[in-house]
């Protein structure tokens, strides 16, 4: 149970500052350094996401952005828009056209509330689609 926690873990964070994921045995031994226990009674998921706010105060961690878009009907959209202002890391794209379509990244945590605010807002004229589960950088690093 340790290591499928490790794994969950690794597999939903990153570095804060090279967007690279963590490897399982590296986030083992910063929980080893926690003096993290297994409960039993408790899910994996559960206990992971326990784990990441434990980590947050000894490593820099943090969960992995989503990327979405959001298309919405243009009335509605500007005043939409300011209210899931706070909820948005990141705009990345946004394009004025029959309707408002705003590509951004999200943290994890936000995505149901997210997900209501648009249905109720737009009553069901709005959608949003998921582009991204995780937001990471790919591929060997390069040093100059």
């Amino acid at each position: 149970m340790f290591r499928d926690i490790a794994t969950i873990v690794a597999d939903k964070c990153v570095n804060p500052e090279t967007k690279r994921p963590y490897t399982v045995i590296l986030i083992e031994r910063a929980m080893k350094d926690i003096h993290y226990s297994v409960n039993t009674n408790k899910s994996t998921k559960q206990q992971a996401l326990e784990v990441i706010k434990q980590l947050k105060e000894k490593m820099k961690i943090e969960r992995a952005h989503m990327r979405l878009r959001f298309i919405l009907p243009v009335n509605e959209g500007k005043k939409l828009k300011e209210k899931l202002k706070p909820l948005i890391k990141v705009i990345e794209s946004e394009d004025y056209n029959q309707q408002l379509e705003i590509v951004c990244l999200i943290d994890p945590g936000c995505f149901r509330e997210i997900d209501d605010l648009i249905q109720k807002e737009t009553k069901g004229k709005g959608s949003l689609e998921v582009l991204n589960l995780k937001d990471v950088e790919e591929g060997d690093e390069k040093f100059e």
